[in-house]
């Protein structure tokens, strides 16, 4: 496992019984995590929080805030900043697991050597991996691709606060696969793409996307967007039923054989435990 471990601000205090409880800069909250069945360990920290998600059995659920807490706050990693705020749909605008990809992308992109990198980030949510991107210097394009327009204006503040208004970023409000069948017709062409899909999604004109179904054919196409001479494909995965061996033969069967595959996670504080949070796959040529 791939683990996030250079978080300042951010860490795992304890996780079990379905449930995680983080420390997010100054807050301790609890949100649930359905693949962390083992029991807690450490039920004393527990006892004090500034916010708890429930469930709703409804589906959905609700935040049940314990002490007086701002609005958004600013949480940093290492060179970047990110704004994050208690959603009504459990998260707080950042994956703090994907710190692990960050570090590998920008390790990546340094050693390439190249200059001039074009990037695609689909399912871009906030944009974190559209900032680490961009904080290259060897990178002098971004295409930021998500369906929701109020997680693109999100990564828009994000890349305000991180001083890439010089940077070119093109923020696109779009359905993934209607953009990159776009981009195939346009003759556009990336060097890096990335993508973190969700297992189930709705565009903004209220196109499905079901990741079963449609992931191949993406990949499919996504194979006709990069360059000739292309730095990395990384495809994220939350979904459970996608495992490794999975992921691993998809990008194999669209892409071509030089694929390594890892769980990524997030350590638990003073634990050897650490909580897993889905698998990336990184194909290369």
């Amino acid at each position: 496992m791939r683990k996030a471990k250079h978080w300042q601000d951010y860490t795992i205090l304890d996780a079990g019984d379905q449930e995680k409880l983080e420390k997010i800069g100054p807050y301790v909250i609890v949100r649930p995590d359905p693949v962390a069945i083992w029991p807690k360990q450490k039920p004393q920290l527990w006892n004090k929080v500034d916010a708890s998600y429930t469930r709703s059995k409804q589906g959905g659920g609700a935040w049940t805030l314990h002490s007086s807490m701002k609005d958004e706050w600013i949480l940093p990693y290492k060179k970047l900043k990110f704004t994050v705020s208690l959603t009504n749909f459990k998260h707080f605008g950042l994956f703090p697991e994907q710190a692990t990809n960050w570090d590998w992308m920008q390790e990546s992109i340094k050693a390439s050597a190249r200059t001039d990198l074009k990037v695609l980030n689909l399912f871009a949510y906030t944009g974190g991996a559209t900032l680490a991107c961009a904080q290259c210097d060897e990178v002098s394009e971004v295409a930021h691709v998500d369906a929701s327009k109020g997680m693109v204006d999100w990564a828009k503040q994000n890349s305000t606060l991180n001083n890439l208004s010089h940077k070119t970023i093109r923020y696109f409000v779009d359905d993934c696969v209607k953009f990159v069948n776009r981009e195939v017709k346009r003759g556009r062409r990336y060097d890096i793409v990335i993508l973190d899909p969700p297992s189930y999604g709705r565009g903004p004109n209220n196109e499905v996307w079901k990741i079963e179904e449609q992931l191949v054919p993406l990949l499919q196409l996504i194979k006709q967007v990069l360059s000739d001479e292309p730095l990395f494909v990384l495809l994220n995965s939350y979904t459970t039923n996608l495992s490794a061996s999975v992921i691993e033969n998809i990008l194999r069967c669209t892409l071509g054989e030089n694929v390594s595959v890892e769980e990524i996670g997030l350590p638990i504080n003073d634990s050897d435990l650490a909580l897993p949070a889905g698998v990336s796959g990184i194909w290369k040529p």
